[in-house]
Order: C-alpha cells, then sequence, then structure tokens
C-alpha cells in the first residue's frame, strides 16, 4: 500500500542560531508539536539529522532521507550562524491522519503563529506526494515535488490538501476539502 510523503518548508523572519525571543518562543513551540506529532496516529517517520544538532541541517548526516536540500528561492545562510529556515520531511498512512495531525492541538497553534515566526512568500509551503511502500523520501524528492507544484500548480505528482489526490491519481476529499466541496 502507497505511504504518503510531506514535505514543508519555511524562511524564517531572523536564523535559527539568533537568541531572541521570537526564536526561543519557535523553538519550544516546534519541539513540542514535533514530540506530538511523531506520536500521531498515522505517522510513519520523519527526517532526523544523526546527531540531532539544532540549526545544522546542511552538513548533518540524514541517513536514509538523503543529502539536506532546500529550494531554489531559498537564498538566506547555510551555516549554524546563518540557516533562517525551517523544514520537515515525513511519511504518514494517508491523507486523514496527516490531515488531524496538522490541523489540531498545538500544530494548529503553531500555525496561528506562523506569521510572528516565517517571511510571508508567493511560494508554497508545503507539498505531498505518494511512495511506494518501503520507500523514504528524500530531502532532494521534496524540493523537487515543492518546485513542481509552484511551477505547475497542484497535480498527482505533487498537492496539497486543498487539491489532494488519492495514491491512484483521482482527486480526493479530506478533512471537508477538496472535489465538489460546494
Amino acid at each position: 500500500m502507497p505511504h504518503l510523503a510531506l514535505y514543508t518548508f519555511g524562511v524564517l523572519k531572523s536564523p535559527l542560531a539568533d537568541p531572541g525571543p521570537l526564536t526561543a518562543e519557535f523553538y519550544a513551540m516546534g519541539e513540542s508539536v514535533y514530540r506530538r506529532m511523531s506520536r500521531h496516529p498515522g505517522h510513519l517517520g520523519h527526517a532526523e539529522a544523526a546527531d540531532g544538532a539544532r540549526g545544522v541541517l546542511f552538513e548533518a548526516d540524514w541517513g536514509a532521507w538523503g543529502e539536506f536540500a532546500v529550494p531554489t528561492w531559498y537564498d538566506k545562510g547555510r551555516t549554524a550562524e546563518t540557516t533562517a529556515l525551517a523544514t520537515t520531511l515525513s511519511l504518514w498512512t494517508d491523507l486523514s491522519p496527516a490531515f488531524d495531525a496538522v490541523y489540531a492541538g498545538r500544530h494548529r497553534e503553531a500555525l496561528n503563529r506562523r506569521h510572528d515566526w516565517f517571511e510571508r512568500t508567493d511560494h508554497p509551503n508545503y507539498v505531498f506526494w505518494w511512495v511506494a511502500e518501503g520507500v523514504i523520501p528524500t530531502w532532494r524528492d521534496g524540493v523537487s515535488r515543492l518546485e513542481h507544484l509552484r511551477a505547475h500548480g497542484p497535480v498527482p505528482h505533487a498537492f496539497t490538501f486543498h487539491d489532494a489526490f488519492a495514491s491512484d491519481g483521482t482527486p480526493a476529499r479530506v478533512g471537508g476539502i477538496g472535489p465538489n466541496n460546494d
């Protein structure tokens, strides 16, 4: 049975190494959100750096998730002192559990605060795609799908909750949004 890959990407207003209150709030909430998401029904796994160091994204060993990559439009730093991004790569059983995890609890609270931490852009900030069971998506896969979504809009190759597709490529509804949502 296919699994659902999810890549998220956002450009932060300040570097991850910034000691300011907003960065501290982002970390505090982010750690709590990540712990809860990883225990959510339907969550199969997520990319984690082998050493778990904060802000060391580009140099980290990501194991089966591959070499770290970011979209072409990211133009901020790439060192531990200058990196200003937040990104995730995860694997889910299906759209419904992913939707429930994203739009409930602490993650919903974090979404409500996203404009405090992230720059507003015209780029998509997340993308889904289906992978065969046993396949681990890579960072490069996520970037490629996000850039495809930006260039071509939602299609079975790269889509969002609002314009979702089932694993067979047919349009899908999730959380009350999607096709035939009159």
